[in-house]
């Protein structure tokens, strides 16, 4: 695994920590101890943070940046599960029942994680609140991987190109001036492939057609969703 350390931040970690739902129930205190036993790390664009069959030895708090979460192939293909952001975690199945890590983490852009030591982690679910939090993201991770499969197998590729971006824009869209939602995650149209199991051929056709349709915009630099309901109709026409 390679990153930078970062010097060490207390207070601030803490403050990290109290947007993350997992320690959101703790209190200040609690919180405090946590931080000080966590520690920084920076992860350079296209870096990996752990591939998949790795051990699990922590767990992973996205203080600034993007990760994405995916399966590789032998083909140097890969199936991207998850777009993780500010306040989300990851890495912890792992940390639960001592298997290799089952998906590889890379960082999308330059990004800054709090690592917190898998033993440390364990101890912490004596904690009444840290077990309920951590059932409750299980549960939506499951819950969201469930209609991701639903969206492989029953929608065209069109389809799942729509709900994929109906749904990023939902979670973590940017609303601007006319009620647009602005995607601000560094994705290319092959992440936008691997995402739909597609070409990225097929992706650029599919979004100079919705932008045709008025259902996008195509900025620069962003897809920016006009319309976020019509969007998500056309994923279930």
């Amino acid at each position: 695994m390679a990153y930078d350390a970062v010097m060490p931040d207390s207070l601030s970690h803490a403050e990290t920590l109290a947007t993350v739902p997992l320690f959101a129930g703790l209190a200040p205190a609690a919180l405090g101890d946590v931080a000080n036993s966590l520690v920084a790390r920076r992860f350079r664009r296209g870096e990996v943070i752990f591939h998949q069959g790795d051990p699990g030895n922590a767990l992973f708090i996205v203080e600034s940046g993007v990760v994405k979460i995916s399966l590789p192939s032998e083909a140097g293909e890969e199936a991207i599960l998850a777009t993780l952001q500010v306040g989300e975690f990851f890495g912890e199945l792992a940390l639960l029942d001592g298997a290799p890590r089952s998906a590889t983490a890379v960082a999308m852009e330059p990004s800054r994680m709090l690592v917190l030591a898998r033993d440390r982690f364990r101890a912490l679910l004596a904690e009444a609140s840290i077990r309920d939090a951590l059932l409750v993201g299980v549960a939506k991770e499951l819950r969201r991987l469930t209609i991701h499969v639903e969206e492989l197998h029953f929608l065209d590729i069109a389809g799942r190109l729509a709900a994929r971006l109906a749904y990023l824009a939902g979670e973590g869209g940017t609303r601007l001036a006319d009620g647009a939602l602005r995607l601000d995650l560094p994705l290319t149209q092959s992440d936008l492939a691997a995402m739909v199991g597609c070409t990225r051929q097929s992706v650029n056709k599919l979004l100079g057609q919705f932008a045709d349709d008025g259902l996008i915009r195509l900025d620069r630099d962003a897809v920016v969703v006009m319309d976020l309901e019509r969007l998500i109709r056309f994923s279930r026409r």
